[in-house]
């Protein structure tokens, strides 16, 4: 929640110079469109020294808000309609980008599975509404009409929409109702650690629809979407690294419980070593399944074998194999099936009674 905290008095820093007059407009509104560009740079940098795995999402939701914000500035100082229009063209390949890596970030921090295939989709669905907003210039369907003009000394293209434009209202909505509706199942299923970040999330999302509409009805000739996206961007990080250092908590919680349930495994192996075991009927054909199994353990399996039978703890053989215990486990269950036994107790016992047999063997010789 403390990004919520630092990214609201970002935003008013940023937006504070639109209150002036109308005079210190000429410039105020290409140095915001560059200090959020500057500040996304930074975020982004930042972003790839603070998070070193699964951050490939985040990385294009970071790149993408910073080409928005190279975009906008670009565009606010551009000096003819050529110009303006290829920065118009960049600011929507960092948008149509976005909320894509927006959605997905949001199905991985509510844990929420997808098919494979989703992010190809949704790639071939985004080059599609790039190649339809970048056309201004080349065909008439997104704009209708464009020209260019500086008004109040920022270079604006001045539209007349298109038979297509729709189509990027669709996709932003589409997009929005999206991220909502796996919130909303996140929340109502419990995938998510907390109802907070539920709530997070959903900020995250209504800010960009609230502004976006605002821009809409407003007069103001100023993308605060430049702005948005960059408080967005804010707190999905913060929900994902809180996320993720809860579920490094519970992990290391779990492992001492391991831990501990494994030691009483082995003190109870160990006290059964120590005590006379008790005289089981063993057959012959038990006896040949588990000799004939010796000789077809693979090298880790018979590790693991002279391991248990020379009274090694479970955490020791861990350390000593260097592996986890959900491989332990796996090496275990085809151990034993190998070796017919039905556990390390049984192992234990088989190991001795071979042992025993191999002593009266060899006193029967020495005698004879």
């Amino acid at each position: 929640m403390k990004k919520r905290y630092v990214s609201f008095p970002l935003f008013l820093l940023l937006t504070l110079p639109l209150s002036g007059c109308a005079d210190d407009k000429t410039t105020s509104l290409s140095l915001i469109y560059a200090a959020a560009a500057t500040l996304s740079c930074v975020l982004l940098i930042g972003l790839l020294f603070a998070v070193r795995q699964d951050r490939r999402w985040f990385v294009l939701l970071f790149s993408s808000v910073l080409v928005v914000n190279v975009g906008y500035t670009w565009l606010s100082v551009s000096a003819d309609l050529t110009s303006a229009l290829w920065a118009n063209r960049l600011s929507y390949l960092g948008s149509v980008l976005l909320p894509l890596s927006m959605l997905i970030i949001i199905l991985k921090v509510t844990n929420t599975s997808y098919q494979k295939r989703l992010p190809s989709i949704l790639f071939a669905i985004a080059a599609v509404m790039f190649a339809v907003a970048a056309s201004p210039g080349v065909l008439p369907v997104y704009y209708r009409e464009v020209s260019f003009a500086v008004i109040n000394g920022v270079s604006v293209l001045v539209k007349v929409y298109g038979p297509l434009h729709p189509l990027y209202l669709a996709y932003l909505l589409g997009y929005f109702a999206a991220m909502v509706v796996v919130i909303v199942r996140a929340g109502l299923r419990k995938t998510i650690d907390s109802t907070s970040h539920a709530v997070v999330l959903a900020i995250a999302v209504f800010v960009n629809i609230g502004v976006w509409f605002i821009e809409q009805l407003s007069t103001i000739d100023f993308e605060f979407l430049s702005v948005s996206y960059i408080i967005s961007e804010l707190f999905l990080l913060g929900v994902h690294m809180v996320m993720n250092e809860n579920q490094r908590l519970r992990q290391i919680v779990q492992q001492v419980e391991t831990a501990q349930h494994y030691t009483v495994e082995d003190s109870a192996a160990e006290a059964m070593l120590e005590t006379p075991l008790a005289d089981k009927a063993v057959t012959p054909e038990h006896v040949d399944y588990f000799v004939a199994g010796l000789s077809q353990l693979t090298p880790t399996e018979r590790a693991i074998y002279e391991a248990h039978v020379a009274r090694v703890t479970t955490n020791e053989i861990l350390a000593n194999l260097n592996i986890k215990e959900t491989t332990l486990k796996y090496h275990n269950r085809n151990l034993y099936g190998k070796l017919g036994v039905s556990g390390r107790k049984e192992l234990l016992e088989m190991h001795k009674h071979l042992k025993s047999l191999k002593i009266t063997v060899e006193k029967a010789e020495y005698e004879a």
